[in-house]
């Protein structure tokens, strides 16, 4: 077996594991950051903490989902913050794609682009005269 083929094998691989290593990250991360609220299940606690599994939000536009979780809502607290846009991608690209979610993965830098337009919104925001 030649050095160029066994690259190429071993760049095979790291690719095709990649995912699932993202998805063990995103799940731990989840566990750390999210759980207490939305469960180990996603189903939440009825009338405080809403359902993650079946939610047209979390597997809907992923710009509003990373928004949401960027800025916090309704009480959820804002972890823009608090995580890196890799950690954030991780988790919501979990949540995406769990108990029975088809939302697509979302990548660290849609987290960033979604970061940036925060930012800037509120930057113009502070500006308006009152």
């Amino acid at each position: 077996m030649t050095f160029a083929y066994r690259l190429a094998a071993l760049s095979l691989a790291a690719a095709l594991a990649a995912p699932a290593i993202a998805a063990a990250d995103g799940k731990s991360a989840y566990m750390d950051n999210c759980s207490a609220c939305h469960q180990v299940s996603g189903k939440g606690v009825k009338g405080a903490f809403p359902a993650l599994a079946g939610s047209p939000l979390v597997q809907g536009d992923a710009r509003l989902v990373t928004t949401t979780v960027l800025n916090g809502r309704a009480g959820m607290p804002a972890f823009k913050d608090d995580l890196t846009d890799a950690d954030l991608s991780a988790i919501l690209t979990y949540v995406r794609g769990s108990w029975g979610n088809k939302g697509a993965a979302i990548a660290p830098k849609d987290v960033a682009a979604a970061r940036a337009a925060a930012k800037a919104g509120a930057k113009a925001r502070g500006l308006q005269a009152h």
